[in-house]
């Protein structure tokens, strides 16, 4: 049966999308527009009332989650080697994993959504101004892993294989350049970023949801 992955072009969905190009899986991709409000209508609702992407639906299962959907895909597909099967090296990468979802992901939401936690201009001014510090302090943080790796002849985030840590490493990025973080402050990490979008199975992720990786770069005359 085909695997469905509804995303929002742009969003953390985008991890799971370049996953299931990965794993060569058949699957079919829902778009759900968040500036129209398709997350908050009764039909999406219904397959997640949370009103979040991703959602990825098997039949008549259900996962939303990143790192639950990870976890999935990757049971899913055990030959395209989407995270480590080392024991050490698999928790290795889960923990990187978390904390791009659980720490990193929520710095950036403060910066784009301040009136998510106050309804005080003045305050939510100030929430965009820390968390932008912070963010710029969490890139920095991914920067360092990168050259890590790069230092140990590990062509990607998690060692041999591409997979979800680049390309949550690459939506966190391109995030940055939303927060206007100039990209080329941090040169392993951009130069991973680069490096994976030029990967055969993510361009074609980053093909259909229509994505730029620097969004400083599309706003220039």
């Amino acid at each position: 049966m085909t695997l469905k992955l509804y995303f929002s072009p742009g969003a953390c969905s985008f991890v799971p999308h370049c996953m299931l190009e990965l794993s060569g899986a058949s699957f079919e991709t829902h778009m759900i527009k968040l500036h129209k409000g398709e997350h908050r209508t009764p039909e999406f609702r219904a397959i997640n009332p949370e009103g979040q992407v991703p959602v990825l639906v098997d039949g008549e299962r259900v996962l939303t989650q990143i790192v639950a959907i990870t976890l999935y895909l990757d049971s899913l597909s055990p030959n395209a080697h989407l995270l480590p099967v080392d024991p050490y090296e698999r928790a290795r990468a889960m923990q990187t994993l978390s904390w791009m979802n659980n720490t990193v992901h929520p710095t950036f939401t403060h910066v784009f959504r301040p009136n998510n936690y106050s309804p005080d201009r003045a305050v939510q001014a100030d929430i965009k101004a820390h968390a932008t510090l912070r963010y710029q302090q969490h890139l920095q943080t991914l920067d360092t892993l990168v050259a890590e790796q790069i230092s140990l002849g590990r062509p990607w985030l998690a060692g041999d294989h591409a997979g979800p840590l680049d390309a949550y490493a690459l939506t966190l990025c391109r995030w940055g350049t939303i927060a206007e973080l100039e990209p080329t402050q941090f040169p392993s990490l951009w130069a991973h970023v680069q490096k994976t979008a030029a990967h055969t199975d993510i361009a074609r992720a980053i093909s259909t949801e229509r994505l730029v990786l620097n969004t400083l770069e599309a706003k220039k005359p």
